[in-house]
């Protein structure tokens, strides 16, 4: 099952990032995905799902925007490895 949500958009908005309407609407739905990846909303699988690409591919886009792709803080890190 799917859901399509819709967007209005001055044209301006295209232009300003150089984008065709349909590039600019994986621009938003990547952008977002990593977003939430990057606070912590949700898993990397589940991120790349968000935004339509592989894992892999979602692994470059999180290198060619400068995200970390692993977002296991210190403590967190600490803690599994003592459980082990």
């Amino acid at each position: 099952m799917t859901t399509t949500i819709s967007f209005d958009f001055d044209t301006s908005a295209f232009g300003a990032l150089r984008l065709a309407p349909g590039e600019f609407a994986r621009e938003m739905r990547i952008a977002a995905a990593v977003q939430w990846y990057s606070q912590g909303i949700v898993s990397q699988g589940k991120a790349a799902e968000l935004a339509d690409l592989t894992r892999a591919g979602f692994l470059d886009e999180l290198h060619r925007r400068k995200v970390p792709a692993c977002q296991v803080t210190p403590d967190e890190l600490a803690e599994e490895i003592s459980g082990l």
